[in-house]
């Protein structure tokens, strides 16, 4: 099948087949006389595997290891517990920056009037200057740079 067709089949994008083959985590297709791709359905299934993985949130490289464990039929099964079990602790950190950017932003939009005042407690914190070039949004345990509790109140009206 095509390149098409196997992103059809795949739930893979034309594009995404291109790019996980530049980046070797898919081997390049085998090409007609024409030079169009042409794919297996042992290839699709590959396929298929690795947009689960990304589903899943698994970078490229945990892709490569997990189809790696994947083909070898005869790997224990701890490794991919392992390999899975270490991406469900790095979820659970970007889980805990996101609800800090959250309980920050919450922060932020409950003490901004939003009226036709220009001041604004939002702009004022994204725009507090520190020493740190490039501060997070998540910075100093989840308070954006310069924003202490409590500081930004609601102006009086």
């Amino acid at each position: 099948m095509n390149i098409g067709e196997a992103s059809k089949a795949s739930g893979v994008s034309a594009k995404m087949i291109r790019h996980y083959e530049s980046v070797g985590l898919f081997p390049e297709a085998a090409r007609t006389d024409s030079g169009y791709r042409q794919y297996t359905a042992k290839e699709v299934s590959t396929l298929r595997f690795v947009r689960q993985s990304r589903d899943l949130g698994f970078s490229i490289d945990q892709i490569r290891e997990l189809l790696g464990l994947w083909q070898d039929r005869k790997r224990p099964s701890r490794q991919v517990r392992a390999l899975a079990q270490a991406h469900i602790e790095e979820l659970d950190e970007k889980l805990k920056e996101l609800q800090s950017m959250k309980a920050t932003l919450e922060h932020l939009v409950h003490c901004c009037h939003g009226d036709d005042r220009p001041d604004c407690p939002i702009i004022d914190s994204l725009s507090h200057e520190t020493a740190d070039p490039a501060p997070t949004a998540h910075h100093a345990a989840g308070r954006i740079v310069g924003l202490q509790p409590g500081r930004a109140r609601r102006r009086a009206t």
